[in-house]
């Protein structure tokens, strides 16, 4: 975060106190007067020509803040330089602006906190808060700052009290407003049963761990007396002032990476001493007490070497981690919640795969079944007919047996008729008179011959139609076969199909078993980057708390970075 954007978010709380009518519209008077005011704390050579210029009284009426932006652009904010004011000063005109008209403390004066720690917690908040407006502090960053404080109170925070409290309070973009975090802090909820001055205390200490300042003895170069001086540490500078109102300013020590920090022994009638090497000379302080030395010294080292590596500053830095790690648990949930649907659809088209599967048997059962109903009903038909048949072949049997029985009959009839004109024919000369007679026996003879050329006629035609019934059920038979073989064809055809379905269901079955490869290769990487970031965390230990010459490792608690350990472990946990 630059120095413009730090500067922007205490001017936001300023332009929307100034708002009454919460239109996002403020009169130019106003306008005005603030930016004159801004010109001050800022140290910035007043233009009253522009000023009223841009503000003189015409009838456009109220300016919105997108319209008061250039103006501030121009003639505040690129001429700020850092350094040339009192940051404190500036967020006091702002807090007074904005506390006015928003922070309600208690009326009967059982605030948790004072009006002095909630203007530094209002300067912690903006600190912490998220780039974008209006202005919001995610739940992380809050409980990160709670627990900083508890911390250099020697308490622990109440997690399940901050959850419940969170959960009822509406939370807009995402997070609490400054003015929800100090009525929650001033509720009481979460530091139960203890004193205003510990919490005072506590705010005090992390406000001036953030800030990064504090009081120090320092040698000096030419003299060699102790004088005290208010120190300003910055990742690229150690500067020093003659008090914390910061008018005066002694002295400034360029820190990179050429430059060390080394404990000394006491001496001089000083204690906790301590030194700053840089390429061109060593500067002497003291602190103190210990604690207040080491702190200051891992500051410096650490400001140190994120001035190597181009960074800005340590709870910048951290900030940054720690959004970055909110993001990445964003992006793991979001990819989870993609696999999860993944795998969804896929048992989805599984499920609708495996219906399609029992459709198809199903489609295949109703066939077989209606095939073997058809081939017995053609079964049963060419039964029935071949029954018919045979029993109209046995009744031509028996009319061939009877007409032939008839035919030998008349044979022998033949032949004693034969016997009977020879007897004739021998008695012809004898008998004249049984010569009519023999005539009509001829007659007789030639009317039975008639008769049995009809029968022999008659049994042509009925072998004639045995024998076209004989073809009609040859033709059937060739008719059925082929019918027999279309069906066959058919059912070879569905077996094709439910092959095919069957190999589709083997492919998703694969499919499935390489998405499940995939997750556990993800959750390998998974425990990998836990097991980096474990190393990474001890290496970071190390660094955090140097050892000095003959000194106990001590684990330091408060201070300028009291509230870095658990927050290294809160990500570890995070990680896991």
């Amino acid at each position: 975060m630059d120095l413009r954007a730090e500067l922007l978010k205490s001017i936001w709380y300023a332009f929307t106190a100034l708002d009454v009518e919460k239109s996002g519209k403020v009169s130019k008077s106003q306008l005005k007067v603030l930016s004159h005011n801004l010109y001050t704390v800022l140290c910035i050579p007043h233009d009253p020509v522009a000023l009223e210029e841009h503000f003189r009284d015409d009838d456009d009426g109220p300016v919105s803040s997108q319209g008061y932006m250039p103006y501030l652009n121009k003639y505040i904010l690129d001429k700020v330089e850092e350094g040339a004011f009192v940051k404190e000063n500036f967020d006091e005109l702002c807090w007074t602006l904005t506390a006015k008209k928003n922070y309600k403390p208690d009326r009967n004066g059982n605030s948790v906190i004072s009006h002095q720690d909630a203007f530094k917690l209002w300067c912690l908040f903006n600190f912490l808060s998220e780039d974008k407006y209006p202005l919001v502090m995610v739940p992380d960053e809050v409980e990160y700052l709670l627990k900083k404080i508890c911390t250099a109170m020697n308490v622990e925070l109440n997690s399940c009290e901050l959850d419940d409290y969170l959960s009822q309070e509406p939370q807009g973009q995402g997070g609490l407003t400054v003015w929800q975090f100090l009525d929650m802090v001033n509720s009481g909820r979460l530091l139960r049963g203890i004193e205003q001055e510990a919490i005072s205390m506590a705010v005090e200490e992390v406000y001036k761990e953030v800030i990064e300042d504090g009081y120090l003895w320092k040698k000096g170069q030419l003299r060699r007396n102790w004088s005290e001086r208010w120190f300003m540490l910055k990742p690229s500078s150690l500067s020093y002032y003659m008090s914390e109102e910061r008018k005066e300013k002694k002295g400034s020590i360029a820190l990179d990476k050429h430059c060390c920090v080394e404990v000394l022994p006491d001496r001089d009638g000083k204690r906790c001493m301590f030194c700053v090497k840089t390429s061109s000379r060593t500067y002497e302080m003291s602190a103190s007490d210990t604690r207040q030395r080491q702190e200051w010294t891992l500051a410096i080292q650490t400001a140190i070497r994120l001035q190597a590596e181009g960074k800005k500053s340590l709870h910048k830095d951290l900030k940054q981690k720690r959004r970055e790690q909110r993001e990445q648990r964003e992006q793991r949930k979001a990819a989870k919640e993609e696999e999860t649907q993944r795998l969804k659809q896929l048992q989805e088209e599984k499920e609708r795969k495996l219906q399609e599967l029992e459709l198809l048997k199903e489609a295949q059962r109703q066939a077989e079944i209606l095939l073997k109903e058809e081939e017995q009903r053609r079964r049963q038909q060419h039964e029935e007919m071949q029954r018919t048949l045979e029993i109209q072949l046995r009744e031509a049997e028996q009319a061939r047996a009877s007409m032939q029985a008839e035919m030998v009959l008349k044979e022998a009839e033949a032949e004693r008729q034969r016997k009977r004109i020879l007897e004739l024919e021998d008695m012809q000369e004898r008998l004249q008179e049984a010569l009519q007679q023999e005539v009509k026996a001829r007659q007789d003879e030639e009317a039975v011959r008639y008769a049995q050329a009809r029968l022999l006629a008659e049994e042509e035609e009925k072998l004639k139609q045995l024998m076209k019934l004989k073809e009609e059920q040859e033709e059937y038979i060739i008719k059925t076969q082929r019918e027999k073989q279309v069906l066959k064809q058919e059912m070879e055809n569905k077996n094709k199909c439910l092959e095919e379905a069957q190999k589709q269901l083997e492919e998703v079955r694969v499919n499935r078993q390489r998405v499940d490869q995939d997750v556990m290769a993800a959750q390998r990487k998974l425990r990998q980057a836990s097991t980096n970031v474990k190393h990474w965390n001890v290496q970071m230990n190390r660094l955090m708390h140097p050892i000095g010459p003959g000194d106990k490792r001590t684990n330091v608690s408060g201070g300028v970075f009291a509230g870095y350990q658990p927050l290294l472990s809160r990500r570890d946990s995070s990680l896991k």
